[in-house]
């Protein structure tokens, strides 16, 4: 294994791309490898997280944003309170946009699509300016949508593309198919697969059906391990390896849990080693993590996982799990804040892929942040030194 070289070889890469936050644009992705059912998620108790700690260093919106947001009233629809990352990113853009002049209505569905289509539509009776979704369920929101092109305010997708809808302006979201490569490159990169012999056993556990991101993160860690799963390399054991075999409704880790401890139960009670279980993310690997916890006795093996949820990254400092894709939040934030200004004053909107993000009836125009990852070797440098969590929030 190549985990301590790996991480020093890239730490000051990933920081540099840090630095830089965006990229300048994104592969196109692969087909999702089973076509997801849409799903509406069921509503769970919400769940308190503690937030990231505000970066004191963190720059204002500029000035001219401020002066030209007067009285301006925008929408932000965030999907539950369940993941602490929705709590991270409605926090960050309403001081963000508050901080620029805007005001802000701020809601969240509780994992409910009738929820969110209700307070979407008061959003828009409300008189908003401008709406920011991240949907629960992509294709979910199609009445609303038309209400808001009917009244002349523009829709931005944030991080979840909506659906089977021509009233999308943009799309602000990190570049979801870089994540599943960041993914896939770690393990391929810490089991040196291009020199070890193997085999080495792998299992998958990938996201909701109903949320668009999920084929894509599947799919880009997928296809960087596809071709050592063809040669033999690599090993499926449970034979689950389509999107649709690994899919988790909701994200929930519960239900990933339920579904790693019948694998475990079912292909590695035997004693049979287990390698890497590759999950796409934060809340997933929670779930596979519980499990190894209490059903396995073999080495531990890797977890990938992304958002460094406080939890996790605890985790990862412990040794339990590998890494997470780091995907700050307040990058988007500031971001999408730009954006809304520049609808708003009638300038050129900045995006830099054009051709990727197709919801079945036009490509939205979208800006992509590009991901990093994390692990136990630079995660001080990237989310202390940051002041995206304090060190007290990681003990």
């Amino acid at each position: 294994m190549k985990r301590k070289l790996l991480s020093a070889l890239l730490c000051a890469s990933m920081a540099a791309t840090l630095l830089v936050g965006c990229s300048g644009g994104a592969a196109a992705p692969a087909e999702p490898a089973a076509e997801p059912a849409k799903e509406e998620a069921p509503a769970e108790p919400a769940k308190e997280e503690a937030a990231p700690a505000a970066d004191a260093t963190q720059e204002a919106a500029p000035a001219a944003d401020t002066a030209a947001a007067g009285g301006k009233k925008v929408g932000i629809s965030m999907p539950t309170k369940d993941l602490q990352r929705w709590n991270q990113d409605g926090a960050n853009m309403q001081s963000d946009f508050e901080a620029a002049g805007y005001e802000v209505d701020l809601q969240y569905a509780s994992n409910d699509v009738q929820t969110q289509l209700s307070q979407v539509e008061n959003m828009i009776s409300g008189k908003c300016d401008v709406l920011i979704i991240a949907a629960i369920e992509g294709s979910s929101l199609g009445e609303a949508l038309d209400m808001a092109k009917d009244a002349g305010i523009p829709v931005v997708a944030y991080d979840r593309l909506l659906m089977d809808s021509d009233a999308v302006s943009y799309y602000a979201t990190f570049d979801n198919y870089m994540v599943g490569t960041v993914q896939g490159t770690y393990v391929k990169d810490t089991l040196d697969l291009d020199n070890a012999e193997g085999p080495f056993n792998i299992e998958f556990t990938a996201g909701d059906p109903g949320d668009n991101n999920a084929g894509f993160f599947f799919n880009g860690a997928y296809d960087v391990l596809k071709p050592y799963i063809e040669e033999g390399k690599l090993n499926v054991v449970s034979g689950q390896q389509t999107f649709t075999d690994c899919a988790t409704p909701a994200w929930s880790t519960e239900t990933a849990q339920q579904r790693a401890e019948n694998i475990l139960s079912s292909f590695y009670a035997d004693g049979t080693k287990l390698d890497v279980w590759l999950c796409s993310n934060d809340s997933t690997a929670l779930g596979v993590e519980n499990a190894l916890a209490a059903n396995y006795n073999g080495d531990y093996p890797i977890i990938t996982g992304q958002d460094c949820d406080i939890e996790n990254t605890k985790n990862m400092i412990a040794g339990k799990q590998s890494m997470s894709v780091f995907k700050d939040t307040r990058t988007l934030a500031s971001q999408v804040v730009k954006m809304v200004g520049q609808i708003l004053n009638g300038e050129t909107v900045e995006v830099n892929d054009t051709e990727t993000y197709n919801n079945n009836v036009i490509t939205v125009p979208s800006y992509l942040c590009e991901p990093v990852f994390a692990d136990a070797n630079n995660y001080k440098e990237l989310l202390i030194d940051s002041g995206y969590y304090t060190e007290d929030q990681l003990k």
